[in-house]
């Protein structure tokens, strides 16, 4: 199914009027340097194609013969290579190997325009068959291109394309060679007869995955065959159908794709079975953190998404278009697939909205609106970094909210690990509890901001315990550790050990304060003198619980982060010190 999908998106975008997929037999290639020849094969000089300063330059790209699929052998390029294959040099030392790889390199180029008056090729031809490269060696750009093995390829004096670039070489690529004859076999993908690639191409732009490329499709060992079969013949698919997938997939995982986002250690592409589709450049806007220079994009995806009706624009709901979204990653030389999601775009539409407002909670007017999956997946990871994140949590997330099921327990476990390690409920922490409760529950019991209503135990608590905390930082402004830091852990998982303690501490932070410390608790706690609200939160529970399961942990940090931000909202902006 996945394999189909990626054929039929390509064949749509082929469709196109105009659109930047390859045509079958090439590829997109970043070529850095041109080997620029005259009419009758002589050198002429070396172009940059590279813009940029220093490490940050980037090579342009180039419509090339498609890549071979090598191993340990040799297996040139047509038209274009590394200096290996080009001019049968190494920088390693294995001069009879380069030898072999350049051999290969023009004799690809002989066998397939063996009958070609082109100018160009023949221009090539007699570049290469002279075998004269000292020029080319004290060429200024030489040394570089020898010490990063850049890939090369050829450009005829006076044009502005390379050589394979040239109508008789896309004409020559794009027609089946009667001349080689093929078994054929029916291929799984399009149900039709077809030569059987042996081996698919490379898909690269999988992060971790190996630069060079990985397989999707790939069997290297005698267990992974059956009844004879070799290669690609154990699931057999045709040439037309693996460039197509390959091709599509390659053109979704591109760095200047829009149509891709990091979900954890998933590259996630996704795509809409119409082209151009709305939801195909909003998609990202709702799950990928917002680019530097456009920190509003989630904001402006969601709004869109939510005002569309109101705009005139339809419904994204009543949209039948089916979409898909597919995670991919690294597994030593082959790519997982992590995930695989096929909904219409108004059941996406439907989901995406419910996640957002699951999510939805008070914060602090800095903070955005919306949060994106990676700034929720990293809340749960140590030191907030990416490589923390477990590696099937960002999967088992997306999964979630595109099918709108629960999210996962592991979400909720880890924000509340992070919570109990770090002493700190921040604003993606409090919302992915309050959301994964409320989906958990089946209905909403926690509010997005202060529920003086809320009669739960394990919530009141956590109104009791920034309460406490309030009165000690009000009673010691510059004090450096608050009993948050030192209590935090133990009174959100076992109350019973430490409230007593703490409702003794607070008795001496009380006897501490000044007129103008009681002033600012008067307003902040509505009116009431401290022991007073202290009634108040407290009133209905009766005790202290012994021990409080994730769930309950869950509402006593969404009690404390609710009680926080309502002080926040009456305080002075000295009280604001310290979050």
């Amino acid at each position: 199914m996945i394999l189909q999908a990626l054929n039929e998106y390509y064949q749509r975008k082929t469709r196109l009027p105009v659109n930047n997929l390859a045509p079958p037999g090439f590829e997109h290639k970043s070529i850095p340097f041109l080997i620029v020849l005259t009419a009758d094969g002589n050198f002429a000089g070396l172009d940059d194609t590279r813009e940029g300063e220093g490490k940050k330059k980037v090579a342009k790209i180039y419509l090339v013969p498609q890549t071979v699929k090598r191993s340990s052998g040799v297996a040139a390029n047509l038209l274009w290579d590394h200096p290996g294959y080009v001019f049968g040099v190494d920088g390693k030392g294995k001069l009879e190997r380069a030898q072999e790889q350049h051999s290969a390199f023009l004799e690809a180029i002989r066998s397939r325009f063996a009958a070609s008056d082109d100018v160009g090729i023949q221009a090539v031809l007699s570049f290469l068959e002279h075998g004269d490269f000292e020029s080319v060696f004290l060429h200024p750009l030489w040394p570089e291109i020898q010490e990063t093995g850049a890939n090369l390829t050829f450009r005829l004096e006076g044009d502005s394309e390379p050589v394979c670039e040239r109508p008789v070489v896309m004409t020559a690529l794009s027609t089946k060679d009667d001349s080689v004859s093929e078994k054929t076999s029916l291929c799984l993908v399009l149900g039709e007869e077809d030569v059987i690639e042996r081996l698919h191409p490379s898909i690269k732009g999988v992060w971790g995955a190996q630069s060079s490329g990985a397989s999707i499709v790939s069997f290297n060992l005698d267990a992974f065959s059956s009844y004879g079969k070799t290669q690609g013949g154990n699931a057999p698919v045709g040439k037309r159908a693996v460039f197509s997938y390959t091709t599509a997939l390659n053109h979704l995982l591109a760095k200047d794709s829009k149509q891709r986002i990091q979900v954890g250690d998933a590259s996630t592409v996704f795509w809409a079975d119409t082209p151009e589709h709305p939801m195909e450049e909003l998609f990202s806007g709702f799950f990928s953190e917002p680019p530097k220079d456009n920190p509003d994009l989630g904001i402006s995806a969601v709004a869109a998404l939510l005002s569309a009706p109101r705009t005139g624009a339809g419904s994204f709901e009543d949209d039948g278009t089916p979409f898909y979204v597919l995670g991919l990653a690294p597994n030593a030389a082959r790519i997982a697939v992590r995930f695989w999601h096929i909904k219409t775009v108004g059941e996406l539409a439907v989901n995406i909205r419910r996640h957002f407002d699951d999510l939805r909670i008070v914060h602090a007017p800095h903070e955005p609106e919306t949060l994106s999956l990676f700034r929720l997946l990293v809340a749960t990871a140590m030191l907030g970094k990416s490589e923390n994140i477990p590696p099937n949590l960002g999967g088992d997330v997306m999964r979630n909210v595109i099918e709108g099921l629960p999210y996962p327990q592991t979400l909720l476990s880890g924000a509340i690990r992070r919570i109990r390690a770090e002493h700190e409920v921040t604003y993606p922490r409090a919302s992915i509890i309050k959301a994964c409760i409320n989906r958990q529950s089946g209905k909403e019991k926690l509010k997005v901001s202060l529920d003086e209503n809320n009669t739960n135990s394990a919530y009141r608590l956590g109104r009791l315990f920034a309460v406490l905390e309030k009165i000690q930082e009000v009673a010691q402004p510059n004090i450096n550790a608050t009993i948050r830091d030192r209590f935090y852990g133990a009174a959100s998982s076992t109350p019973v050990s430490v409230f007593s303690t703490l409702l003794k501490l607070k008795n001496h932070h009380v006897a501490k304060l000044d007129e103008r410390g009681r002033k600012i608790l008067y307003r902040a706690f509505e009116d009431n003198k401290p022991d007073d609200y202290i009634a108040i939160i407290f009133n209905n529970v009766p005790d202290f619980p012994t021990h409080l399961n994730l769930q309950d942990q869950g509402r006593f940090a969404i009690g404390y982060y609710h009680q926080r931000q309502a002080f926040f909202a009456k305080s002075e902006p000295t009280t604001n010190k310290g979050e």
